[in-house]
């Protein structure tokens, strides 16, 4: 059963988070090593030992593509369609533009925008099939300009790749799919095989394997983030539905047993009541034993004075997911200073943002939301900038320019700028 728990007998010791145990670097750091100098050989042979698939080719073809969209239930193949467009709306409005301006004696400075050219979205298997972070990944990239935007996703045991994922890829326009997953996925894009290509972004969620090989090959590539296990706030009043609040709480339960599941309110009469309501709910899940073990190992209800102390609390945590289940949610979003993404008033469930509306469900965990941003367009993109002195532009500061770099004792910094005006210094 989940806990409740107050917090003004609690204090600080509210916001432990539960640490996954599992020690995975030197399993990881073998695979990657495999990988690169093995390059397809290992990745074949990493399929037959983890997803028992006997593989003759990494990339899925063209033909497969299409059979699998062609399989597709028609009205799913509809709804991803309409979740595509809607998700190219909102991250249309992030593509950013340069700039440039011209100071005086004709100097020049600006700043362009280019596009990775080649980003790898890493797509989970295992326990589900998750076709929406084909296209939450995938189309801002395609929106930025990455000229090639592939997908590494474990193929089952038959050597396939479940239809809606290929199906998603096909929608979002994903370049190529290959047959691989894991940390050896992740070291296939780092380092690149005969098959793969190597590429310089790499973004997506995974197991604590995956997550481990992007940590380890960042710096050579770049990466989105180190994703945590998966967890949702959910911030709610005394006049809330305890059936929809628990609803939502068991959303992200049922991801994974090391997902996190808060509920904090101001009233211990809707506690209780969702503390209840997570039980009845629970014995119908199809997926009760991984939500069950994540509730009572890492889900809570913390009940605090009033709204003021609630939202003091989410701020804390600083949530993946944050539900502010409240009247007039709008006058809670300043207050707002840490979380990953906002869903707000008593109808917009995390699962509407999982799946449909637009904004992107690959975000901030563990409490990263203090200091980093869900995925967006930016992550796809670099930005140059460049700066143009004419003779006359640089006259005027060159011994600025020599008096700041001899203050850090590097005289050649200095002589660069005044050996352009010698004849002026004799």
């Amino acid at each position: 059963m989940i806990k409740i728990l107050d917090y003004s007998a609690l204090g600080e010791s509210i916001f432990a988070r539960t640490a996954p145990t599992a020690n995975v670097t030197d399993i990881v750091t073998d695979i990657l090593k495999n990988v690169r100098e093995r390059g397809d050989d290992a990745l074949i042979e990493y399929a037959k030992k983890f997803d028992k698939a006997d593989l003759t080719s990494l990339e899925v073809s063209n033909e497969e593509i299409e059979k699998a969209y062609n399989s597709v239930d028609a009205r799913f193949i509809e709804v991803l369609k309409k979740a595509a467009e809607n998700i190219t709306v909102f991250h249309s409005r992030q593509k950013r533009q340069g700039f440039e301006f011209t100071g005086e004696n004709g100097v020049i400075m600006g700043q362009k925008v280019t596009p990775v050219e080649r980003a790898g979205l890493y797509v989970p298997g295992g326990t589900a099939a998750y076709p929406s972070t084909v296209l939450m990944d995938s189309i801002p990239a395609k929106i930025a300009g990455v000229k090639h935007v592939c997908i590494t996703t474990p193929p089952n045991a038959k050597g396939e790749i479940n239809p809606v994922i290929l199906a998603a890829a096909k929608i979002a326009g994903v370049d190529k799919v290959y047959k691989v997953g894991g940390a050896q996925a992740i070291g296939a894009l780092a380092y690149g095989t005969q098959t793969i290509p190597k590429v310089d972004k790499i973004v997506g969620p995974g197991n604590a394997f995956v997550a481990e090989a992007k940590r380890q090959v960042f710096g050579l590539v770049s990466i989105d983030m180190i994703a945590g296990p998966s967890e949702i706030l959910v911030v709610a009043d005394g006049k809330s539905n305890p059936k929809h609040v628990a609803a939502d709480l068991l959303s992200q339960a049922e991801h994974d047993k090391m997902a996190s599941a808060v509920l904090v309110t101001d009233s211990l009469a809707l506690a209780k009541d969702v503390q209840s309501e997570i039980e009845v709910q629970l014995s119908t899940l199809p997926r009760e034993e991984i939500a069950r073990v994540s509730i009572e190992n890492n889900g809570k209800i913390i009940v605090a004075k009033d709204l003021e102390e609630v939202i003091k609390v989410s701020n804390r945590i600083a949530p993946e997911h944050l539900e502010l289940v409240v009247d007039n949610p709008m006058d809670y979003l300043d207050k707002i200073e840490n979380a990953g993404s906002v869903f707000m008033g008593r109808f917009c469930p995390e699962a509407l943002g999982d799946y449909l509306a637009g904004p992107n469900h690959t975000l901030p965990t563990s409490g990263t939301a203090r200091f980093s941003s869900p995925l967006s367009v930016d992550d796809f993109i670099k930005k140059t900038q460049y700066t143009y002195y004419t003779e006359q532009g640089l006259q005027k500061v060159y011994k600025d320019v020599e008096y700041f770099a001899e203050k850090e004792g590097l005289f050649a910094h200095a002589r660069s700028a005044t050996i352009r005006f010698e004849d002026l210094d004799k």
